[in-house]
């Protein structure tokens, strides 16, 4: 099977390069993974987001796998199918927001990670219990906030796990 490529897609507030998708995209490379981080800087609007995931991956000649975080990883969510992805790895996704909850996307028929902090005060982690509960996703639930910083090594011991599994198929 020809090498993964790993797609991250970051959060409303953070850039194409920030802390954690630094620290995935040197273990994915680690691993022999390609991986390219989508610069949403200046657009708001997620299903400008996902038009733009898309379209980068249409330029892509490898299986992709998603990785998403926050709103990042609801883009991902609505992007998964139409680009074929092989995964979905998302950490604190943005589904079922107030006001938002109707734009969640539906779950992709591919494996699915989720992983979560128990005190996320940006997106309550009951949105991705339900999610997963709904999707037959697996979901990782660890003590830490929306943005996840404290357990970035256990995040990518997910992550490596998760990516082993779907090339080793």
């Amino acid at each position: 099977m020809k090498k993964s490529l790993v797609v991250f897609s970051h959060g409303q507030e953070s850039g194409p390069w920030g802390t954690k998708i630094r620290a995935m995209s040197d273990q994915v490379r680690d691993m022999g993974c390609g991986a390219e981080s989508i610069d949403y800087q200046g657009i708001a609007d997620p299903a400008d987001r996902v038009t733009k995931l898309i379209a980068a991956c249409r330029e892509f000649d490898a299986p992709i796998v998603l990785v998403g975080s926050s709103m990042g990883g609801y883009v991902a969510t609505a992007a998964a199918s139409a680009i074929n992805a092989i995964g979905l790895f998302v950490l604190a996704p943005a589904y079922y927001m107030e006001g938002f909850s109707a734009l969640t996307p539906p779950s992709p028929n591919i494996p699915t990670v989720i992983v979560h902090g128990w005190h996320d005060d940006i997106v309550p982690v009951e949105n991705s219990i339900r999610f997963a509960r709904e999707a037959g996703a697996t979901l990782h639930i660890v003590d830490d906030g929306h943005r996840l910083a404290e357990n970035i090594d256990e995040i990518n011991v997910y992550l490596q796990y998760f990516i082993n599994g779907l090339t080793n198929n």
